[in-house]
């Protein structure tokens, strides 16, 4: 396997000087192990926890960065939170299952557990001093928003590059925890201009101090989310089975940087589950090799992130922004929640339920009800699928789509429309159940943007064809956990 990953010290000062910075900080860093099973927290962290507001820069929100946070975030839960959407709403027999990411600290999205599998590596062998360096995260909102939060309770400077079309809840939560204006870098576009945004941080890595640390081409973002994403999930979906004996399928998710994907690949190994990725069909890049622009914000197109194990999937869905726009008025609005209690009879628990569905939440129900429908799955068939936020990121993107999609007001007829057409009328259209051929196509496709574009090494890119350089990858884990206890104990 080629080496992606630097398993000893490469900067002895370095490390001594972030071990030196951290202890000043009062920071102490929980192992892998601890992520993907928190009960392994010691007792005495989770007491101290329970006084610790989970929206605060709290060097003990740390061991908060995991899918067992409780309703409140702030206790722990056996199993990660979950919802199972219900017939009445799916119109499809199999069970529509939705972890839910709005429990993570700070962010209040699970974006910040990809940031922390980022930084250990850097920080970990010492290439990254958070006294003289600057973390650069670039995203599409919630990715840089993990990493400013993470950089925040290292008591170090960082950078967030993201598009300036991205919803205004993003921009107001960066305002409120980078260290200076110029910290937030808005890159032209929206969601689909990731070349805007490597093109700025090409220009930041030219000062030595900035330390881009990009979730596209960062294998730790593939790692964290196999090892604790895929562990979680496992958990949820073997519940099911065991409790009411329902066969877990499939797991559907955005394909975004590639991180939430990967545990895929720990469900197939464990569960052997299939993986569907997904992505806007208003720029169908896995699907068609194309391009163009859409609002499902958080899940990137364009190109085919480095970490994306693209042999480990197998189907590839495209589903509309104008369904992830739309059902984000249907359920959340007075109009929409009435037409389903009155005339689709979705109970009281599920409505409430649903401002737990983010934009990118929205599109992996869809895309999950379309699997569901193109495989004809019953009753005993489950398909998993995360939902990354809440609705509470897109109050202005509400608004927006009230504005363009419903001037007149939003009314139960257009509730009426909306669930007929977006949920009532979902089709087995812009799918793909990958063949070999298919997926040499979609590895292909991102030579252009690896090699020629961002200079990665062809032995690497190559390499990423076998399922056993990613299962390789996982070996770092006990490595990163062994170091990340000598890191700890130098600073206690």
């Amino acid at each position: 396997m080629h080496e992606v990953f630097a398993k000893t010290t490469v900067d002895k000062a370095r490390l001594q000087r972030a071990r030196d910075h951290l202890k000043d900080q009062g920071v102490r860093l929980p192992t892998i192990a601890e992520l993907a099973k928190p009960d392994k927290i010691s007792s005495e962290t989770r007491q101290a926890l329970s006084d610790v507001d989970p929206d605060s820069a709290d060097p003990l929100n740390l061991y908060r960065v995991h899918w067992h946070n409780g309703a409140d975030r702030k206790g722990q839960a056996e199993m990660p939170r979950h919802m199972v959407l219900p017939e009445a709403l799916t119109g499809v027999k199999a069970k529509i299952v939705v972890v839910l990411g709005a429990g993570f600290p700070m962010i209040a999205a699970h974006k910040v557990l990809a940031a922390y599998g980022c930084l250990l590596p850097r920080l970990l062998t010492g290439q990254f001093d958070p006294l003289s360096q600057r973390a650069v995260w670039p995203s599409t909102g919630n990715y840089c928003r993990g990493g400013v939060a993470i950089s925040t309770i290292l008591g170090c400077r960082s950078v967030a590059v993201l598009p300036e079309g991205m919803s205004a809840e993003r921009f107001d939560w960066l305002a409120k925890w980078v260290k200076d204006p110029d910290d937030i870098v808005r890159t032209p576009g929206s969601e689909s201009n990731l070349k805007e945004i490597y093109d700025a941080c090409h220009e930041l890595a030219q000062d030595e101090r900035n330390v881009i640390l990009n979730q596209f081409s960062e294998f730790g973002n593939y790692v964290i989310h196999r090892a604790v994403t895929g562990k979680a999930l496992e958990a949820v979906a073997r519940s099911l089975s065991e409790e009411s004996g329902i066969r877990p399928r499939a797991f559907v998710c955005a394909s975004g940087s590639a991180g939430t994907i990967a545990a895929g690949d720990h469900l197939k190994a464990s569960l052997g589950m299939e993986v569907a990725a997904v992505e806007a069909v208003e720029c169908p890049t896995l699907l068609r090799n194309g391009y163009g622009e859409h609002n499902i914000q958080g899940i990137g197109d364009k190109h085919v992130p480095l970490i994306h194990n693209v042999f480990g999937s197998d189907y590839v869905i495209g589903v509309s922004d104008r369904s992830s726009d739309t059902l984000n008025v249907l359920f959340n609005s007075d109009a929409g929640q009435d037409y389903l209690r009155a005339h689709k009879g979705v109970d009281a628990d599920t409505l409430k339920s649903l401002s737990h569905l983010g934009l990118s939440g929205l599109a992996n129900v869809v895309a999950a009800i379309k699997l569901a429908r193109f495989l004809d799955l019953k009753s005993d068939d489950a398909l998993v699928t995360v939902a990354t936020d809440s609705a509470e990121m897109y109050g202005s993107q509400f608004t927006k789509t009230l504005s363009t999609r419903f001037p007149d007001g939003f009314t139960e007829l257009d509730a009426a429309e909306v669930f007929g057409r977006e949920i009532g009328g979902i089709a087995t259209d812009n799918m793909l159940e990958l063949t070999r051929a298919e997926k040499d196509r979609i590895f292909n496709l991102g030579y252009y943007t690896w090699v020629e574009q961002q200079g990665t090494p062809l032995e690497l890119f190559e390499a990423r064809r076998d399922q056993a350089f990613w299962d390789g990858l996982m070996d770092i884990v006990p490595v990163w956990d062994r170091m990340i206890e000598e890191f700890n104990a130098s600073t206690a």
